[in-house]
């Protein structure tokens, strides 16, 4: 099955580059440095490395605190950290500038993988989330070198993509030396679908073990100043295509029992944003981007974050937040950023990507899930009418997210194994 796979990848990869070329155009980011996801590149460390693949802006920030305590583990030890979007090499220069390396990751093709690894020499891949390339793990397996699905997740939706290929998924996820499973719910997708027996351990997911900058109460403190202490202030936190129309006409729901109120329009991809203005705009709101740096009057109604890495501080200082890619099938984002700092949370349906962690919330009273804007609407005015509710809410969700801290140090653990049962050397480190 493998072979086949490959077959078809390399019978498709003058399309790939077609539609790498046509990315460029939206967002010319993605000429830079192209020659990288075809394995060509000067490598920045001689005598191997630790590669850690993380998709994008979502799964970077997840990995963050890992990333630190990796380079605190191993300081003698190069850390290589790969994307594949431009936002995602942006924010890994963000969160942790000259401290590590950054390559885009290669295409899973066996000839790019091969000079992929030939280049960078990695002693061990950690693969976070749902990153399952079968040429990328047969490689790892080929050269003895220790793999780990860190933090994964798999929904049911996902589970039955992978089980239209199973023979092809059953052969890659047994290439994997390890899968850390953040739920109980993924770890039997992963079984069902062939992991060994010992080969998935439930870790819970790192996101709990967020680590909230000490400087972020004041840096949300000073930007509610700009808001407006009295008014009214929710989030629409990484919003996708068709989202926007929806969170807006909320919105519009919302300033007819409260017209003071504003909505703070963060949309999941940069490429979006004078779009999402466009259509803010067009809808009869007054607006204000952050990218303009200008004053927000009491007659603006929707503040655009059209910037990068401030969504935490936008949350921080609103009274509630909505949790994008859920009104619509993306599958929604962490809503654990919002929770740690006892702000309410509601989100729609389609939260498949987060289901084990949405449920819990909503077991716990501590988030709530609409299905419509006109339900968004009137959750959202509720909220912002009632500080008692969503303070009870808010704290519910704080509470939770103390309580499942602990999976970084499980990780930290399986790193560990995973070295020793290699007989690397510590005096390496």
């Amino acid at each position: 099955m493998r072979h086949i796979y490959s077959l078809l990848l390399y019978l498709i990869m003058p399309l790939v580059v077609v539609r790498l070329y046509w990315r460029s155009l939206k967002s010319p980011a993605y000429r830079e440095r192209w020659l990288e996801r075809f394995g060509w590149f000067d490598s920045p460390v001689s005598d191997g490395c630790i590669w850690l693949h993380a998709v994008s802006v979502g799964e970077v920030q997840a990995a963050a605190q890992l990333v630190r305590r990796l380079l605190a583990d191993y300081p003698g030890l190069p850390l290589v950290i790969t994307t594949t979007t431009p936002t995602g090499a942006k924010q890994v220069e963000s969160l942790f500038g000259q401290d590590v390396f950054h390559h885009y990751a290669p295409y899973d093709a066996p000839w790019v993988v091969k000079t992929f690894f030939d280049r960078l020499q990695p002693r061990l891949l950690i693969l976070i989330e749902t990153e399952i390339w079968p040429n990328l793990l047969h490689e790892c397996r080929q050269r003895n070198i220790p793999s780990l699905l860190a933090n994964a997740r798999m929904s049911t939706r996902s589970a039955l993509r992978y089980r239209h290929l199973a023979g092809l998924t059953r052969e890659t996820l047994q290439n994997i030396s390890l899968i850390a499973a953040q739920g109980q719910s993924d770890a039997d997708h992963f079984q069902v679908l062939g992991a060994r027996p010992g080969q998935v351990e439930v870790t819970g997911s790192i996101k709990f073990d967020i680590k909230l900058p000490a400087s972020l109460r004041e840096q949300a403190d000073v930007i509610r100043r700009d808001w407006g202490q009295a008014r009214p202030v929710w989030v629409a936190a990484s919003t996708h295509e068709g989202e926007d129309e929806l969170v807006l006409a909320a919105h519009a729901k919302v300033r007819e029992t409260l017209p003071e109120s504003l909505l703070v329009l963060v949309p999941r991809h940069p490429e979006r944003f004078d779009r999402v203005a466009e259509l803010a705009i067009s809808a009869g709101f007054d607006l204000v981007r952050r990218s303009e740096q200008c004053p927000c009057r009491s007659e603006t109604a929707v503040f655009l974050g059209d910037s990068m890495g401030e969504l935490a501080m936008f949350l921080g200082a609103a009274d509630m937040a909505f949790i994008g890619g859920s009104l619509v099938p993306h599958g929604g984002h962490n809503i654990l950023e919002a929770a740690a700092q006892g702000v309410p949370v509601v989100f729609g349906p389609h939260m498949f990507n987060f289901a084990e962690i949405s449920r819990l919330f909503l077991d716990r009273g501590a988030a709530r899930e609409v299905v419509t804007a006109e339900t968004l609407a009137e959750v959202s005015a509720r909220w912002l009418s009632d500080a008692s509710e969503r303070s009870l809410v808010g704290e519910r969700g704080r509470d939770l997210v103390e309580q499942n801290r602990g999976a970084m140090q499980r990780l930290r653990d399986i790193v560990a194994q995973l070295f020793s049962e290699t007989v690397l050397n510590s005096t390496d480190f």
